[in-house]
């Protein structure tokens, strides 16, 4: 691992990594995060009794089109052609929250993670603006990639 700042140019400025040289790979990121509330909130989810609507698949909408906008959100990041993008909300009545699981992929010459990191988000953000009406104390937390392959730095698992 090189201790050179990635994306600033030679002069110090910000600069968006040059990937000309790189050479195409299938690259997978996969991210994961939580939600917690109190049960009688995860039970509205289930039954879909939220106000604002069926809360599980609007978030799955809302990380998947995230991801596609991840470029448009984080300066400096590539815009890339996703392949595939998905999100998986998993409700858990035993810890009376919801974790979110979304992986992203592609051919290309950089990676995935901040796209699966920004599916993560905004589901979590969407989860968290449509129930904030019935519980405001809601916490998002544990973001974090679980998988990365792909590229000339190989793969990574974390230990989760």
């Amino acid at each position: 691992m090189t201790d050179k700042l990635t994306h600033y140019n030679v002069d110090g400025d910000p600069s968006m990594v040059d990937i000309n040289h790189k050479e195409s790979t299938v690259r997978v990121a996969i991210a994961a995060g939580t939600i917690t509330m109190k049960p009688e909130t995860l039970q509205k989810i289930l039954d879909i009794k939220i106000k604002k609507g069926d809360v599980l698949n609007i978030a799955k909408l809302a990380g998947i089109m995230a991801a596609k906008k991840t470029d448009q959100l984080i300066p400096l990041c590539h815009s890339i052609p996703l392949s595939y993008v998905n999100v998986d909300l998993l409700p858990d009545k035993q810890k009376s929250c919801v974790n979110v699981v979304a992986e992203a992929s592609l051919i290309g010459k950089t990676g995935v993670e901040m796209e699966a990191f920004t599916a993560v988000s905004i589901a979590l953000l969407t989860i968290y603006d449509m129930c904030k009406a019935v519980d405001r104390g809601m916490v998002i937390s544990d973001i974090k990639l679980t998988h990365k392959s792909g590229g000339k730095s190989g793969v990574f698992n974390a230990n989760v």
